[in-house]
């Protein structure tokens, strides 16, 4: 039972390395700095959405960039056009 917990915590790491280099080819990774940060939080504040979403909103924002995502928290973001995955 052990080795079958370890074999699955491995392959979910490969798994989750896998995907985020696949993720660096086909989008730009931005660094989140300071005026990132500022807008994030009063995003948050405005609409209640969890930091992540914020983070990512905003990021969107700045860039002018669309946001791909399947998670409910962007409908109501109105700073960010959201394309559903």
């Amino acid at each position: 039972m052990r080795f079958t917990g370890l074999l699955l915590s491995v392959r979910g790491r490969e798994t989750a390395v896998l995907r985020a280099s696949l993720l660096e080819k086909d989008f730009k990774v931005v660094k989140v700095d300071v005026e990132v940060a500022k807008c994030s939080a009063e995003l948050r504040h405005r609409y209640r959405v969890p930091l992540a979403d914020s983070v990512i909103a905003i990021t969107a924002s700045l860039l002018k960039a669309v946001c791909f995502s399947d998670d409910p928290h962007f409908e109501k973001i109105r700073e960010i056009k959201t394309r559903w995955l």
